[in-house]
């Protein structure tokens, strides 16, 4: 069985959080500001979830360490 690709799953969703995130700094910059919330709200939401993978990560780790 091959290894989950946590590392690079964990990246790329911090970078949509990161991405989204600076979506947020232009839209409020440009005057969109009902789209601010909700746009700030996923990039939460896609730091949150990178978090989560790490600590699935670690679970994983240790589980296959013994």
């Amino acid at each position: 069985m091959t290894k989950a690709p946590f590392g690079s799953l964990s990246a790329a969703i911090a970078a949509l959080g990161t991405a989204l995130a600076f979506l947020t700094l232009q839209l409020r910059a440009n005057g969109y500001e009902p789209y601010v919330e909700s746009v700030a709200t996923a990039s939460i939401v896609m730091y949150v979830t990178a978090a989560l993978v790490v600590v699935t990560w670690a679970r994983d780790r240790r589980r296959h360490s013994n």
